[in-house]
């Protein structure tokens, strides 16, 4: 890993959890030396990845960093065509068994390893790379439900990653990757078989998104972060993931509905059905912080307090039925407020966040603007 990718914030909270670190007793600094080590070693294994690389000049991918990066992201291929998440693809060569890879398209997982290849093919002309591509996108044009969802992974098994994913904008990125794959020059190499292919199943993932969205008294909402892959209804997913309307992955979901260069009537509904839900669930009067707590596993505790000049806020989560914020533990029962449900879960999950705010102040008027 390159020095240059841990950042200077990093290290001063790291500076500072040290300082905590040594003022505790000798038991107490065992239980968290351990948790440091778990929590730095997946930091460092993330630090880098395909995506890092993409936004270089087509001349950095005529060299031979870029053919020893690509050379790696082959090694962690999966027979499938996909490749792991949270893996360092692009600094080490996996020398293990290919049939013990698990590929995902969760976590960023696969578009952008398949994006590299596409750039490397296009510099070097290396067979094995558009081979390796080719097999990655087939596998996500299998992937594809009937229905025009996509689950966490394929074949999906029998779990909750079996849903349509729109968690964590899984299925916003493999769209936007179709979409550049049937569309942008990048991909003139692909046949036009499959650039064709990729179309139509951007178009099918539109109408599943359309079909997904929450009516609760016939008015159209927002979306849950997973959905039925058979009947569109809302879905759980992890334990404390409740069935729900989501303040987050709905706006990556109507960015994708803007980006549209002509969207029918329904796109144009659903749009201002969800920016009306946006609006009408915000949180004002609050602020959510960080207060210093030296005596727990990560040395801050957070709490949603009280300020009229708090920024506007939304939840991940909100309840269906009555529209309010839930927040839950790992054992799935919900709360009405973040102090409610323990400190594992209050401080391991972005519950609250300002992700509609861009949306609404700048990306909604600007889309309509367009359509006049």
């Amino acid at each position: 890993m390159k020095c240059s990718s841990i950042s200077r914030k990093k290290v001063s909270s790291l500076a500072r959890f040290l300082a905590q670190f040594l003022r505790l007793k000798p038991p107490r600094r065992f239980e968290i030396l351990l948790l440091t080590l778990l929590l730095t070693t997946t930091a460092l294994s993330g630090a880098e990845s395909a995506r890092s690389y993409l936004k270089k000049p087509d001349n950095w991918f005529r060299g031979e960093e870029a053919k020893h990066i690509a050379e790696n992201l082959l090694s962690w291929q999966s027979v499938l065509g996909s490749w792991p998440k949270n893996t360092n693809t692009v600094g080490v060569r996996y020398t293990g068994d290919p049939a013990q890879l698990h590929g995902t398209f969760d976590n960023s997982a696969t578009t952008d390893e398949l994006r590299f290849l596409a750039r490397t093919f296009q510099a070097l002309k290396e067979p094995l790379h558009e081979q390796a591509f080719l097999k990655g996108f087939d596998h996500i044009l299998k992937a594809q439900y009937p229905t025009g969802g996509w689950p966490q992974y394929y074949p999906p098994g029998k779990g909750y990653a079996r849903a349509i994913t729109f968690n964590d904008n899984t299925m916003v990125r493999l769209m936007d990757f179709l979409r550049d794959v049937a569309h942008s020059p990048s991909y003139a190499f692909v046949d036009t078989a499959r650039r064709n292919t990729a179309q139509e199943a951007f178009d099918r993932g539109i109408q599943c998104i359309l079909k997904c969205q929450i009516k609760v008294n016939d008015k159209l909402t927002a979306w849950c972060a997973q959905h039925d892959e058979i009947d569109f209804s809302p879905r759980p997913a992890r334990t404390y993931e409740l069935v729900s309307l989501s303040g987050a992955e709905s706006v990556g979901l109507v960015r994708l509905l803007m980006s549209l260069d002509r969207p029918s009537s329904d796109v144009v509904q659903a749009i201002e059905a969800a920016v009306a839900w946006f609006e009408s669930s915000r949180l004002t009067g609050l602020r959510m912080i960080q207060e210093k707590d030296a005596e727990s596993p990560k040395g801050y505790d957070k709490k949603v307090v009280k300020d009229p000049n708090g920024p506007p806020l939304w939840a991940r989560f909100y309840a269906i039925e009555t529209n309010k914020p839930i927040f839950a533990d790992r054992d799935g029962i919900a709360k009405s407020n973040l102090a409610d449900i323990g400190y594992e879960r209050r401080n391991g999950y972005g519950w609250l966040g300002e992700w509609p705010a861009s949306l609404l102040a700048h990306d909604h008027p600007a889309w309509k603007q367009r359509l006049k």
